[in-house]
């Protein structure tokens, strides 16, 4: 009997804490700031409080605003042989057929890669640069002297470089499923547009997570695609829904979040906050940059951690 009144009292504390999160904290659109704050009010005003914003004026220095054509990519970086993630959906790193399936990772001629995104060659797949290992230095060190290697007054905030400098180029149909990542990402478009659905932390207990066994799509002899189980490899954790259409039927709970939608548009950056949950798309041919700065764990950590703890119980009673 104490049992479950304790149960009904944290599911009790586990709806009202999203409400009175975002009714002391978050507001109900991502706010624009029109330049770039100084290192001091940035980490007060938003990497503390763990608030997104988009930035404009941070990057209107950047030589890439205006040289980075594809024309100009293909010279530059040309017949060079690159990682790209290939896919028969456009969906890499997401649940499909009960598994968590990964892109095949395939290594192919910049130039080939880029008739494929200006349709002068066509596929039934989808094609996407988005290799996260710091791609824009390991894979193109040619374009880094168009950006920055780091974002300098983001670097004096957290007093560290970042961990990762990522590329992304691909199609429209290319799509990142709901996940989070825990590093402060400045997400910066240089052509085109990004659209983000974000949640805060505080929306984990209406948020899905399901154990699902690691597989990879490999291309068959016959040009279709296979997915192979990555059978050594321990379940991953993911979010198998879908938040522009998700099934209430079958996740119910999702009905009480309240995601955030934002378009981040050429010249302008988002500050996607650690732990936040993100889903983007693109438009077609859009170029990105973004950097990867290792989180804090500290006490919003800890927060976090206890608030996925107890809806795991939850789910588990």
């Amino acid at each position: 009997m104490a049992e479950g009144a304790a149960l009904r009292a944290v599911r009790g504390c586990l709806a009202a804490f999203p409400r009175e999160a975002r009714e002391l904290g978050w507001t109900e659109s991502v706010p624009y700031l029109d330049r770039p704050p100084s290192p001091l009010e940035f980490y007060r005003e938003w990497v503390s409080p763990n608030k997104p914003c988009i930035i404009r004026n941070a990057i209107s220095h950047w030589p890439a605003l205006k040289k980075w054509t594809l024309a100009y990519l293909r010279e530059v970086v040309g017949p060079k042989v690159v990682s790209v993630a290939v896919t028969p959906n456009g969906y890499a790193d997401a649940v499909f057929q009960d598994r968590f399936v990964m892109p095949e990772e395939r290594q192919m001629p910049f130039m080939d890669f880029l008739d494929i995104v200006e349709k002068k060659v066509t596929s039934p797949n989808v094609f996407y640069v988005q290799k996260q290992c710091s791609n824009l230095t390991e894979e193109f060190p040619e374009l880094v002297c168009d950006v920055q290697p780091d974002i300098p007054w983001m670097s004096e905030a957290l007093g560290k470089k970042p961990d990762a400098v990522n590329f992304w180029l691909g199609e429209s149909a290319a799509v990142t499923s709901l996940h989070k990542d825990h590093y402060e990402n400045l997400y910066c478009v240089i052509s085109g547009e990004k659209h983000f659905l974000l949640h805060p932390p505080s929306d984990r207990p209406f948020i899905p997570y399901e154990l699902y066994q690691p597989a990879t799509y490999r291309v068959s002899e016959d040009g279709s695609f296979e997915i192979v189980d990555e059978k050594s490899e321990e379940k991953v954790p993911w979010i198998p829904l879908d938040p522009l259409n998700p099934n209430l039927e079958q996740y119910p709970e999702y009905a009480q979040a309240k995601p955030l939608q934002c378009t981040v548009k050429a010249g302008e950056m988002l500050y996607l906050p650690s732990l936040w949950f993100h889903h983007v798309q693109q438009s077609h041919g859009c170029i990105a940059v973004n950097y990867w700065y290792d989180m804090e764990y500290d006490l919003k950590y800890s927060y976090y951690q206890l608030l996925d703890c107890l809806t795991k119980a939850l789910k588990v009673s």
